[in-house]
């Protein structure tokens, strides 16, 4: 939902062809699938495409991507144990403006109802809208390695 979220706001900004995104998951649960029905129909009542088939997220993104943006800590995590360096790693809504860089996660809305989707649609639009200004701005924050 992100990824497609993220797409469609470029492409809204006439940026998309500034951008490489790609969409990655941290297990293989889902792998070779098209996104749940749930996020496929918030998606689609907002205009949003979804075009990802799902796929785990593999060592060589750490050296195509400069960003790697990552959903809650457990993916976080999960990216650095699988050797992700950690100045590319971002929470998602860290960009959103509103929460003035706080480290909230997006929440997963699998297990949950159908409401759950709209929920996280709002929020990482407003995620996607900040991770956009960051990037077109050159104010990406750096994390700090330990």
């Amino acid at each position: 939902l992100a990824e497609g979220v993220f797409l469609h706001l470029l492409r809204e900004r006439g940026l998309a062809d500034r951008f490489t995104v790609d969409s990655a998951g941290t297990g293989a649960w889902h792998a070779g699938n098209r996104p749940d029905a749930r996020a496929l129909a918030v998606a689609t009542r907002s205009g949003i495409e979804l075009p990802s088939i799902a796929r785990q997220i593999r060592s060589d993104d750490w050296e195509n991507f400069d960003l790697i943006i990552v959903m809650d800590p457990d993916n976080l995590a999960d990216c650095l144990d699988a050797g992700a360096p950690a100045e590319k790693l971002h929470l998602l809504r860290t960009f959103d403006p509103a929460l003035n860089g706080s480290n909230l996660p997006v929440p997963d809305p699998y297990y949950g109802g159908d409401d759950g989707f709209d929920q996280v649609l709002e929020m990482v639009t407003a995620a996607c809208a900040g991770l956009i200004d960051a990037l077109t701005e050159s104010s990406v924050p750096q994390r700090e390695t330990s």
